[in-house]
């Protein structure tokens, strides 16, 4: 991370959380408005849900709790990630996980008293409120897997400590965990988290990258067993809970909210661990040759494909090609854009304490958050269209859908941020003539869009259905076996043509995804969705685009087979997933015939 603080990041930077709370005074005040709220709705619905009418009134009653309680958890969320280091934002995080604890325990008897009605009582509600049947839909399925009363009570009251392996983890890696400088021929160069990850493992200088990535490496190992504790206890606590609600597997547990089957997971995992490895191996082995390396090592695997042409790009640029690239996407898709610039949705400043990586809030009532470090590099142009996917997807089903509805299946969550991807790179390379620039656009599409989505995150699904295998079992993991696993999954992805040199098998703990059930697969899924729309959008579909804002504002009012459907995509088929595997193939393809024109020019 950076050394900079927080207290002398530019303003213009930062994001702007006051339109969440105006003052910490009016935080504080919300928390105890909704607790007032709670005990009033505890009141007014014990015993008193016995009839459709009744069961309409709990729902409504507890959806403005719910709008309440999701602006209050956003704003210590956020405050919390821009500084970890700071012990205010560490308690408010703290305090607010004690808080929605003590709601969901003192409201846990509204749902079990919904599903302890008749079915036919539940089914009346559906039609004296249309927009609370997805709710009630998706309340039915749970009916089986449901606790007696005072044993959901007692599960909703550990909601702060069953939620500690995951704090644990972030405090280890964003706090305690500090990088020395690392040296390479007598001269020292500085490391940390978002320095590695934003810089060192893209640096065209090989001894540099490689020696940044044992340094980076060697503080991981060193908290290897403590990461592996946390890890694990977070594991069992998924284990235990879907073993009490009566799931067969802790894979029927996790996929259930998803929507989605089996086969559906695997096929994601297996199809792509096999049919895209050729591809990713002839795209490593042509980094290796234009590097001119001795050998292919995992830490080479992020480079540009051309290290003396790496386009940099202003913050204001960005925005530009935010316009242009998503334009396609229609008029108010570029009101939203302007707005996210204009009123601070997004925080781009590196500073100490900020969480790793990219990632979008989307409160509900209010508009979302975009959190990126940004570092001037070209390619953070596809980190921030593919977060502003996710920042627009949710701008539309919020405006469109109340609270209950407006969140999609995790299956489907990475489509619209991997469209975004897609759009921006059809736009670089249709208004570029330049070999050298296509061939960046194309290399980027692969490095950042399809490696990061379709790759690292489908090697850490592979990875994860191995944990969740023993897990399920009945066994446990540690430090030792997990490394085991992750370097299982890389030697046979990779094969002979990389070499997975010591230091790769730690990636586990690099990403804080496994805390969240299933979701690394779901980057390649909503990539393959993605890939196709984009294709037809590309090839002059009249009604792709109007298809898909339609997508985005049904929200979670459908299944991801629903969603992908109204899109024009069938995922109940292979044909989608092979569609998009052999799509990659064609752009290393292109990628190496324009090195082969660039090298003869």
């Amino acid at each position: 991370m950076s050394s900079v603080k927080r207290s002398e990041v530019p303003v213009q930077e930062t994001w702007n959380l006051e339109d969440l709370f105006l003052t910490e005074e009016a935080y504080l005040a919300a928390i105890e408005n909704l607790k007032h709220a709670v005990e009033d709705a505890v009141s007014a619905l014990t015993g008193n849900i016995t009839n459709a009418q009744q069961v309409v009134e709990a729902i409504a009653t507890t959806e403005k709790i719910q709008e309440q309680l999701v602006p209050i958890g956003t704003y210590a969320s956020l405050s919390h990630s821009v500084e970890q280091t700071n012990t205010d934002n560490q308690m408010r995080s703290a305090q607010f996980g004690s808080v929605a604890a003590m709601i969901a325990t003192k409201l846990s008897f509204v749902k079990s008293d919904l599903l302890a009605l008749d079915e036919a009582i539940l089914e009346e509600a559906k039609r004296l409120n249309p927009d609370y049947a997805n709710y009630i839909d998706k309340l039915l399925i749970q009916k089986p897997y449901q606790l007696h009363p005072e044993a959901e009570k007692a599960l909703a009251s550990f909601g702060a400590t069953f939620n500690a392996p995951y704090e644990l983890y972030n405090t280890t890696k964003l706090v305690d965990m500090k990088f020395p400088d690392f040296e390479v021929n007598g001269e020292s160069f500085p490391m940390s988290y978002n320095l590695f990850e934003g810089d060192w493992e893209l640096e065209s200088d090989a001894d540099k990258r490689r020696a940044a990535f044992d340094a980076f490496s060697a503080k991981l190992k060193e908290y290897q067993h403590t990461t592996a504790k946390a890890y694990n206890t977070h594991l069992k606590i998924e284990k235990t809970d879907a073993d009490l609600r009566g799931y067969n597997s802790i894979y029927d547990a996790l996929l259930q909210p998803q929507q989605v089957d089996r086969s559906l997971y695997d096929r994601q995992i297996d199809l792509i661990m096999s049919e895209l490895a050729p591809h990713m191996r002839r795209y490593a082995k042509l980094l290796q040759k234009t590097h001119e390396l001795d050998k292919m090592t995992f830490a080479d695997l992020k480079i540009s494909l051309d290290p003396s042409y790496e386009p940099t790009i202003t913050v204001e640029q960005s925005r530009a090609y935010m316009k242009d690239g998503l334009a396609v996407m229609g008029e108010d898709y570029g009101k939203m854009l302007d707005r996210s610039f204009d009123e601070r949705w997004i925080d781009f400043a590196q500073n100490a304490g900020k969480s790793t990586g990219a990632f979008c809030s989307s409160p509900y009532g209010v508009h979302p958050y975009v959190l990126i470090s940004w570092t001037s590099r070209m390619n953070e142009v596809f980190v921030l269209a593919h977060e502003l996917g996710h920042a627009g997807h949710f701008y539309l089903a919020n405006e469109a859908q109340n609270v209950y509805n407006a969140r999609p299946s995790l299956y489907f969550i990475e489509a619209p941020s991997t469209m975004n991807e897609m759009l921006m790179a059809n736009h670089l390379l249709k208004n570029s003539t330049d070999a050298r620039f296509k061939r960046w656009v194309i290399s980027t599409i692969i490095s950042r869009t399809y490696y990061h989505n379709f790759v690292t995150h489908l090697l850490e699904a592979a990875y994860q259905r191995k944990v969740y295998d023993i897990i399920d079992a009945g066994g446990n993991v540690n430090a030792p076996k997990l490394n085991e696993l992750k370097r299982e999954v890389l030697e046979q992805f990779w094969g002979d043509t990389v070499e997975i040199n010591d230091g790769a098998e730690l990636t586990w703990m690099r990403q804080p995804h496994y805390y969240m059930g299933l979701y690394p697969y779901t980057y390649s899924a909503g990539l393959t969705i993605s890939t196709q729309v984009s294709q037809r959008i590309l090839n002059g579909d009249e009604n792709a685009v109007a298809e898909w804002i339609d997508v985005l504002k049904a929200g979670g009012t459908k299944t991801p087979v629903e969603l992908a459907k109204m899109a024009g995509v069938d995922i109940t088929t292979e044909k989608p997933l092979r569609d998009t595997i052999a799509f990659i193939g064609d752009l290393i393809e292109q990628l190496e015939k324009l090195t082969e024109e660039i090298a003869y020019v």
